[in-house]
């Protein structure tokens, strides 16, 4: 397993360079949308390090991750959300977990994410194909944007020896065998926003 590096505190997929602001060896892979109901924003994704941070300007849905960045095993993957504004709609966003060719056609990762109205949600993905391992479900523990219209959520996903537990502010919000989808834990972690979303993430790291 390797630690982030401190200093930087769905639809076909294309792959797209990242400009000279965005952390040091991370990559990025968009996700546009195909539904004209739910159109991409206009604009570029904007993905750089800012304070002990990240900060992602999210017109269109994307992966970000560090292929130095890998854990396996029994480890604890976390990160803090900070939900700048609503979007029109509610757009999930959080934590990717064993992933492995993400550059390619035969991507594959699961992530456990989050939303503005308090639901949670686990899917995976295979090439172009998602599914989910756990439905969209409200739990108290996510919060809602306040007044300001921010929100701050921390995640975690906790892998056991045979469960994993996924956790937000401290709440375990859903637990899960290791088992089909949930089998493959091992391989790159990193981040998923979706679209028309501005996110600040602080606190994204990887511990035994």
């Amino acid at each position: 397993m390797k630690i982030l590096v401190p200093a930087a505190l769905l639809a076909i997929a294309a792959l797209t360079p990242l400009t000279a602001q965005t952390p040091q060896g991370w990559k990025q892979r968009i996700d546009r949308s195909t539904s004209a109901s739910d159109p991409d924003a206009a604009g570029e994704i904007k993905f750089v390090t800012m304070g002990s941070g990240f900060h992602a300007t999210n017109p269109k849905a994307a992966v970000y991750w560090n292929p130095a960045n890998t854990a396996s095993g029994n480890y604890t993957l976390k990160g803090t959300f900070v939900l700048q504004k609503p979007s029109g709609h509610p757009n999930y966003y959080g934590l990717v977990f064993g992933g492995s060719a993400l550059e390619g056609g035969e991507q594959a990762y699961n992530y456990f994410v989050i939303a503005q109205n308090g639901m949670w949600l686990i899917k995976s993905r295979a090439g172009d194909v998602t599914g989910n391992i756990a439905p969209k479900t409200a739990n108290d523990a996510v919060k809602k944007p306040g007044d300001d219209g921010k929100s701050i959520n921390a995640l975690e996903v906790r892998v056991g020896g045979d469960k994993i537990d996924f956790v937000v502010n401290g709440t375990v919000v859903h637990s899960a065998p290791k088992a089909d989808k949930l089998a493959k834990t091992d391989g790159i972690c990193g981040i998923r926003i979706n679209h028309q979303l501005e996110v600040h993430i602080d606190g994204f790291g990887i511990s035994k």
